[in-house]
């Protein structure tokens, strides 16, 4: 899991704050501690560790947190304050060039996933009407243009290779050419896919030099292995020095990177954190929004970036099929049921997304545990089905089901669950349809909110009064109602899920 160690000992740290009324000044300097020891642990560079914290601890002194009402949520939004600072503050987005082509230079370490990461960039600037072309002037490696055309076509996007590589060949005239070639055949978009080394040498530098030189680029991203923590900011300092660089993508965000990298290249280098891949997939590949790496770091789960990757995988259509479902009262089936699923499994791992909803580090020990192939399951069981069962499962009797079981290869108690989970599914559903959205949830994936009309409520005979005198001052004060002057809602917890996600968890 992403920064889940960090994470974990940051969570530690505020629960141990929590139910106190007041903090002291010894508790804040406990605190900081901690968190100083978390970030080292998580490899984050010394002197990012030491401004960090000095911040923190200012802020937190300029506070009165013993007249606060909730000390512990005043520093967990202290440290999320923060949080974003080091990590940039404000997203920054790509700078396209007057006139086209915008030229994108990738520069980096071999092994830091530069090839690859050309194929996402390529493919994630496609998605929003771009016409990228990819180009190979990595002509040291051994089949790295090969490569770079392999993760072309996967992206479904040109690549100008008119060399075969291998040590032949002038990356420079190569670069230079590609952009000729791109105004010729009309790409808006030049991605130039630079070679690496295992260290820095002047040759590296000498040649990233003068491809720079030769395609003037309106951006040039330094990419670098988020795994590899405070080495990081070394490799950054001397790219920068060296061929400079606008911005930075962090690759290998996935899994065990224990943050370092992140939260200490943008304090040390100056330069904003532009993209994250997050996986293996080309897919696995988005804008990085310090807010909500920081909401993610802190267990506030990223509902931003979740939501716009539902909107991703369910496709007009399905939006438009499903929302007109709710608004003429249709049944949600069975053929509906699978479709989502399969829909959200183009999301990504299940895992991953479910670990974007706040608290999900409460239910760590479930996510590492679930199964990628209980939707594949649930599909063979569906498809065993005749298109009327699948449309009426109260046509399930005991028979029928041993048959399904035999025809999916799996067992009469799974069908039994499959059939259970899907009626909490209908049941969601009118929920949703009801309201716009699951409570507590928000509105289901690929579903709009329903507009209806507001149902017209019956005149109030008057404000009800309370009966505690100085409550009702305040009420008639502020113009209330006992019933308006009530406490605002608190925050999602993963114990608001439903019940139906809690037992696929489970």
């Amino acid at each position: 899991m992403m920064f889940g160690q960090l994470s974990d000992r940051l969570a530690d740290t505020f629960k141990s704050l929590r139910g106190r009324g007041k903090l002291a000044q010894a508790d804040i300097d406990r605190m900081v501690k901690d968190i100083r020891s978390a970030l080292l642990e998580a490899d984050v560079a010394l002197p990012t560790v030491q401004v960090f914290t000095d911040r923190i601890r200012e802020r937190a002194a300029e506070t009165d947190l013993t007249g606060q009402l909730n000390p512990a949520q005043t520093i967990v939004k202290i440290v999320h304050d923060e949080l974003v600072e080091v990590l940039g503050g404000e997203t920054r987005r790509l700078n396209f060039a007057k006139t086209a082509p915008t030229v994108i230079m990738l520069v980096g370490l071999q092994g830091a996933g530069k090839t690859t990461l050309a194929g996402k960039l390529a493919l994630h600037l496609k998605s929003q009407g771009h016409t990228p072309l990819l180009v190979a002037v990595d002509l040291q490696r051994p089949n790295a243009v090969d490569q770079l055309k392999v993760v072309g076509q996967r992206a479904g996007v040109a690549t100008f290779a008119p060399e075969a590589g291998n040590g032949v060949g002038d990356p420079v005239q190569v670069a230079r050419d590609s952009i000729s070639f791109a105004r010729r055949q009309v790409h808006d978009i030049v991605i130039v896919d630079t070679a690496g080394r295992l260290a820095i040498d002047e040759q590296m530098m000498a040649q990233a030099q003068g491809i720079r030189d030769a395609v003037a680029p309106d951006e040039i991203l330094f990419v670098v292995d988020a795994m590899i923590g405070q080495d990081a900011v070394r490799t950054a300092a001397a790219f920068g020095e060296g061929v400079g660089f606008d911005g930075v993508v962090l690759t290998k965000l996935d899994g065990d990177a224990r943050g370092g990298a992140a939260l200490s290249i943008r304090e040390a280098t100056g330069r904003p954190i532009l993209f994250a891949s997050t996986g293996e997939r080309l897919e696995d590949f988005e804008p990085f929004h310090p807010d909500r790496m920081a909401s993610r770091i802190l267990d506030m789960g990223d509902m931003l970036t979740l939501i716009e990757q539902a909107e991703r995988a369910f496709d007009s259509e399905q939006r438009e099929r499903f929302t007109k479902k709710m608004q003429t009262g249709d049944s949600f089936t069975l053929e509906d049921f699978v479709e989502q699923l399969q829909a959200l499994r183009t999301m990504g791992p299940m895992s991953k997304m479910l670990g974007m909803l706040p608290g999900a580090g409460q239910m760590k020990q479930q996510l590492d545990n679930l199964d990628e192939r209980e939707l594949d399951r649930t599909a063979a069981i569906v498809y065993s089905m005749t298109p009327q069962e699948r449309r009426d499962p109260k046509l399930l009797n005991g028979s029928r089901r041993a048959r399904i079981a035999r025809g999916s290869g799996t067992t009469v108690t799974a069908v039994n669950s499959l059939v259970n989970r899907f009626e909490q599914a209908q049941k969601l559903m009118k929920q949703a349809a009801k309201g716009g959205g699951i409570p507590g949830m928000g509105p289901m994936p690929g579903m709009p909110p329903m507009s209806r009309p507001p149902k017209p409520q019956p005149a109030k005979k008057g404000k009800s009064r309370s009966g505690n005198p100085a409550k009702r001052a305040l009420q008639e004060a502020a113009g209330l109602s006992a019933d308006e002057s009530a406490a605002p809602a608190r925050p999602f917890t993963a114990d608001d899920l439903p019940s139906g996600f809690k037992k696929f968890l489970k």
